[in-house]
């Protein structure tokens, strides 16, 4: 697909979306109040949280971090298994593990953060998106950071059609073209905040746009159907068993998964390798008189569905373990158990008196 001939050839005018920005913004708990400096810290936490995660979900989570660990130091300081743990939920854990190494380099640094995105790239677990990021809103580098709002506001204005992702060069781009060295922080958020509420996925609400009569989609037509995305493959489904065994105290035996990999370093109930076809007859990690729960605990990752089968079976004190620990039920919310794991824990605690096993 070819650009458009009638695309404009210059950026809008940046002044009337800052305007419409001082009208309108959004108030967020990372967000600095009009006329103060953004945090850092503020915005490096919130911009990893809100990677592959909305605004809704993000907010509570980064009030009970910044209330916890309210320094990049305090953060530093932390054990990796209570960032973990207070990272539950938000998925894709390796931003968890990447989180505290960077507050470690950046604690080793004297807490400072790199003001200039070369200098916070060099941090580790920050890409070139959070590196913009963090330097346009926290030190008002003349740079757009382009997530998924300022790709769709960007696509529209220029009326860039070739789909996504091969087309995400040119809007990195085109989106550039939005820079300058008046407000850059607020720019960065202005563009951020007119994708999320006004030049939204579908029904984009031109009428009330300050950038109505310079995009040049609006005026083919065509702004609903931007940006193009090419067609994603199905993801595949993969099954497993998840194994719940508990000694005669009632306590589940845990292991933590390698720190490399989906789920690293995290808390689970122990599995069968997660296979896409089915594979040589399972072999339960103990002997044990396992039976099968009713029922499957179903997940969906990035790139695959999961369906678990969960046997459940009793161990007796004098039963040889792999590597692992064993937990009281009662403090398993302390730990740092994906989603997957916490629908494994639930699912064997909501059928345990169904198969005589006494969990």
């Amino acid at each position: 697909m070819t650009i458009p001939p009638n695309a404009p050839t210059a950026p809008p005018d940046r002044s009337a979306l800052l305007a419409w920005y001082d009208r309108h913004r959004r108030r967020l708990p990372w967000r600095a109040e009009p006329g103060r400096r953004a945090d850092p810290y503020h915005v490096w936490i919130s911009e990893i949280m809100l990677q592959q995660t909305t605004v809704a979900a993000v907010a509570d989570y980064f009030r009970r971090f910044t209330q916890r660990w309210p320094t990049v130091a305090d953060l530093a300081a932390a054990p990796l298994d209570a960032v973990l743990t207070q990272w539950a939920g938000l998925g894709y854990y390796a931003r968890a593990r990447n989180l505290h190494r960077c507050a470690g380099a950046v604690a080793a640094r004297g807490g400072r953060f790199p003001q200039t995105p070369e200098g916070l790239q060099e941090l580790p677990g920050i890409g070139p998106y959070t590196a913009a990021a963090v330097a346009a809103i926290a030190f008002d580098h003349p740079v757009v950071p382009v997530d998924g709002n300022v790709e769709r506001v960007t696509a529209r204005v220029f009326a860039l059609v070739e789909p996504l992702p091969a087309g995400k060069p040119a809007l990195s781009a085109a989106a550039q073209t939005f820079a300058g060295t008046g407000r850059p922080g607020d720019l960065a958020q202005a563009l951020m905040d007119l994708g999320a509420t006004v030049c939204t996925p579908r029904q984009p609400r031109c009428g009330v746009c300050p950038w109505h009569d310079a995009c040049a989609a609006r005026r083919l037509g065509i702004a609903a159907e931007l940006p193009a995305k090419a067609e994603k493959p199905d993801r595949p489904l993969r099954r497993g068993t998840a194994y719940w065994l508990t000694d005669p105290s009632g306590a589940v035996w845990l292991r933590r998964r390698p720190e490399r990999g989906l789920l690293g370093g995290m808390v689970e109930v122990p599995s069968s390798p997660w296979l896409a076809h089915a594979g040589p007859a399972e072999t339960p990690p103990v002997a044990a008189a396992w039976r099968t729960l009713p029922g499957q605990v179903r997940h969906t990752f990035t790139h695959f569905h999961l369906e678990l089968t969960v046997a459940a079976a009793r161990a007796h004190a004098a039963t040889a373990l792999p590597d692992g620990f064993w937990s009281p039920v009662e403090r398993l919310g302390e730990l740092a158990l994906p989603t997957v794991m916490v629908k494994v824990v639930r699912h064997a605690l909501a059928h345990a008196g169904k198969t005589g096993d006494g969990l």
